[in-house]
């Protein structure tokens, strides 16, 4: 017996729930924006008018603004979009316990064991749903109904906004197969560009392609889209209470202004090697391995990944190995308008080992004192708030020529951290 799947995409979500405090906006063109002052100043919203004019999400305000000179800006409200979330969410509740939220105005529904229960007919339970969330919320949806996720989210895709689209058994390759390989998920711009230079542009000549090959092009990554290009994906829907594991923990960001000197990166790359770390340890994870992602202020982006020796979640062993990546990325001085360091191939503690052979074994202590020593800061951070101590080199001041300036990432803070609650300290004392 096949799924029911429903991918359920809310239409331009941050707009639509500003434009229901400016009603009058509605047929006006209206983006919702970071803060121009502190370089986070990129659309990331827009209404359909202000589509219609080309304006696309994560471009700059200028660029957006050169294409619809009368744009009309709104300030971002992250509460209020969690709580029309959650609302959302509480909808989708009412067919089935298995909601996977995906992003903040997306859910795949598995209402396979409940479409008896609503009539069995799956297209009239997404209008229904559909219709629903105009009336209560006053929101627009797009939903997806297929036999697996990821066909369900093409669906979703599909035709916006406000509509429904079935991929069945029996029309997903007229309606997958002839659109761009971009669409389907997980295919990001990198994938994108190794895909066209062996003539893959569509999700059919994707499908069509040696499971071998593409093994080798892209390893496990390979593997998994020619699964979903031919309709194979089995991923189960997770029931929200169901967590799932962490495959990365990273943290980035734009710098107020660019960064040109070894000194001004180095301080970017610890505060930002400062966070991840911290949380890979709240969360009891080691990482196999990095990732540097640089970009430009033409908006070019550039990663490169490195394994580590032994799996760690120490600051200085990500500081390091980022540091050495940018050095392979970047060249001074050229300037660097955002940073981001994401930790790869987790594991939990219990699961994490290190060989130690007869020659490094001599090293060991050295690591075991950096060990107290971090987590001596953890339990400081625990009891006073995240900004209270900080390695030398994350000190949050960068001087050059204009001063001395601040890098963003300190003012934002660790997401998963400042929680302000007392914390038992290691026994053992920092000597």
């Amino acid at each position: 017996m096949d799924r029911v799947i429903l991918h359920c995409d809310l239409n331009c979500f941050y707009a639509s729930v500003e434009l229901l405090s400016h009603p009058d906006l509605r047929e006006i063109p209206t983006a919702v924006c970071g803060d121009p002052s502190s370089r986070h100043g990129i659309i990331l919203a827009k209404n359909e008018p202000a589509k219609r004019y080309g304006v696309q999400t994560a471009e700059t305000i200028w660029q957006a603004r050169k294409k619809c000179p009368g744009l009309v800006l709104l300030p971002p409200h992250h509460g209020l979009y969690r709580e029309y979330s959650q609302k959302a969410n509480a909808i989708y509740d009412r067919y089935t316990d298995l909601v996977e939220p995906f992003g903040i105005d997306e859910s795949w529904l598995d209402i396979t064991h409940t479409l008896h229960l609503f009539g069995g007919n799956a297209r009239r339970i997404a209008d229904t749903l559909r219709e629903q969330m105009k009336k209560e919320l006053g929101l627009t949806l797009s939903v997806g109904v297929s036999f697996n996720k990821v066909f369900s989210k093409l669906g979703s895709d599909y035709k916006k906004p406000d509509a429904t689209t079935v991929i069945s058994r029996e029309n997903w390759q007229s309606i997958v197969w002839p659109l761009p390989v971009g669409d389907l998920l997980y295919v990001g711009s990198a994938a994108r560009k190794v895909l066209h230079q062996y003539g893959v542009d569509t999700i059919g000549q994707l499908a069509a392609c040696r499971r071998e090959m593409l093994e080798t092009l892209m390893g496990k990554m390979g593997l998994q889209l020619y699964e979903y290009a031919n309709g194979l994906d089995m991923e189960p829907v997770r029931s929200r209470g169901d967590a799932e594991p962490i495959k990365s923990v990273g943290n980035g960001t734009t710098f107020p202004q660019n960064l040109t000197t070894r000194d001004e990166i180095l301080q970017g790359i610890a505060v930002l090697s400062d966070s991840v770390a911290s949380r890979l340890r709240r969360h009891k994870l080691y990482a196999g391995g990095i990732q540097v992602t640089i970009r430009d202020p033409a908006f070019h982006d550039r990663s490169r990944q490195r394994q580590f020796a032994a799996p760690t979640h120490l600051i200085r062993d990500l500081t390091e190995a980022a540091m050495g990546l940018t050095a392979e990325l970047w060249q001074p001085p050229a300037p660097i308008r955002a940073l981001t360091v994401t930790a790869i191939h987790l594991s939990p503690e219990d699961a994490a080992y290190e060989q130690v052979d007869l020659f490094s074994a001599r090293m060991s202590p050295k690591k075991e004192r950096q060990e107290k020593l971090e987590a001596a800061m953890d339990c400081i951070r625990g009891k006073f708030g995240a900004n209270a101590i900080a390695f030398g080199a994350s000190r949050p001041d960068i001087t050059g020529r204009a001063g001395t300036r601040q890098i963003a990432a300190f003012q934002s803070g660790d997401p998963d951290g400042g929680t302000g609650k007392a914390a038992r300290c290691p026994d053992d004392k920092i000597r």
